[in-house]
């Protein structure tokens, strides 16, 4: 897998976690008879495989699991380092190096500072078709927070320079994400709600998973699932 040569080359030793992460992933799309899976264009891949253990599985014993499609948005499945528009955004790099990456419950200043420092080109194209990545990666980011369409992203910038396109981003991405932030704080202060809120939605889909064992079980010959 394409993420897995990325990030063991960066470490010294390759934990069982990161070797075992696409199987585990699968297990839970698949325990939940998942049909559509919302992920970025960089793990269309993990979804591929999903499909492969499905479709091994009935082979070898009978039809259990529904075979997933990925739901991948036209713009926006992939949107790259504001420091470097030639990696994918990482929330574990952004983590570890500033400017990096935008959080959704990151602080006005951090976001501004991201997007002022965010690497550009000595031009001024602001078009879609054309610009350098940098440009490319700020421009993706505004039409998908946005909702506008690139003729209308196009003709607001035209004539402009980078500044405003990153001035106009920071206000944007501040009017999103000031009350993602907010409500994420508020959350933040009732542990217990969230406790609450997580064994509501862990009772709602047991039953799902129960039945997906059982089935499993039975056309393995395993006999009768236990408690």
């Amino acid at each position: 897998m394409t993420q897995y040569k990325t990030k063991s080359a960066s470490l010294e030793s390759v934990s069982m976690g990161l070797l075992d992460y696409p199987v585990l992933q699968a297990a839970d799309i698949l325990l939940y008879q998942t049909k559509l899976v919302p992920v970025g264009e960089d793990q269309k891949q993990h979804i591929e495989l999903t499909r492969d253990i499905a479709q091994r599985f009935a082979h070898l014993y009978k039809s259990v699991f529904t075979i997933p499609e990925p739901f991948i948005r036209q713009s926006g499945a992939r949107i790259m380092g504001l420091d470097d528009p030639q990696i994918k955004m990482s929330k574990s790099l952004g983590e570890r190096k500033a400017g990096h990456a935008i959080g959704l419950v990151d602080s006005p200043d951090t976001i501004r500072k991201a997007v002022k420092e965010a690497v550009t080109d000595p031009g001024r194209n602001i078009t879609f078709e054309g610009s350098s990545p940098g440009i490319l990666n700020l421009l993706t980011i505004y039409e998908v927070l946005s909702g506008e369409n690139r003729d209308e992203i196009e003709a607001r910038f035209e004539g402009r320079g980078y500044g405003h396109l990153k001035s106009d981003l920071i206000d944007l991405l501040l009017t999103v994400l000031t009350p993602i932030r907010t409500k994420y704080e508020d959350l933040m202060k009732d542990r217990n709600y969230i406790d609450t809120i997580l064994d509501k939605g862990a009772r709602e889909v047991e039953p799902m998973a129960k039945a997906t064992l059982t089935a499993v079980h039975e056309v393995m010959g395993c006999g009768k699932l236990t408690p």
